[in-house]
């Protein structure tokens, strides 16, 4: 079974950054895609950011020049580091990812959650 653990959440005042992390254990072959999505209160869960293996990035609008998703393929490991930080980016962030087990074929999963709030 597949794991995938969130850390690096906390409160921070408007203005400040976080790091997030989320490593995958377990018997995976590879990763291929990797994301985080957030989760206010009484809303949906929206993506904020995606990875390829290779690199390739997306932003939502609302985070494009403030957050950077990265990787460590090697840790299989995801990072977002979150940068001038707002109020309306409070939010339960979720860890995500594509994975390959040995011996079985790609799923999607998800991490528990990392809270993360953004005082003003």
């Amino acid at each position: 079974q597949v794991q995938l653990v969130e850390s690096g959440g906390g409160l921070v005042q408007s203005g400040g950054s976080l790091r997030l992390s989320c490593s995958a254990s377990g018997r995976i072959f590879s990763i291929n895609a990797m994301g985080w999505y957030r989760q206010a209160p009484g809303t949906q869960r929206e993506l904020v950011a995606t990875i390829t293996r290779g690199g390739s990035t997306n932003y939502e609008d609302s985070v494009k020049g403030r957050f950077t998703i990265s990787r460590d393929n090697a840790k299989n490991t995801v990072y977002l580091q979150m940068n001038t930080l707002k109020p309306e980016d409070t939010a339960v962030y979720y860890c995500n990812a594509d994975i390959t087990q040995y011996g079985t074929y790609l799923m999607n999963h998800w991490g528990k959650g990392t809270l993360v709030t953004v005082s003003s």
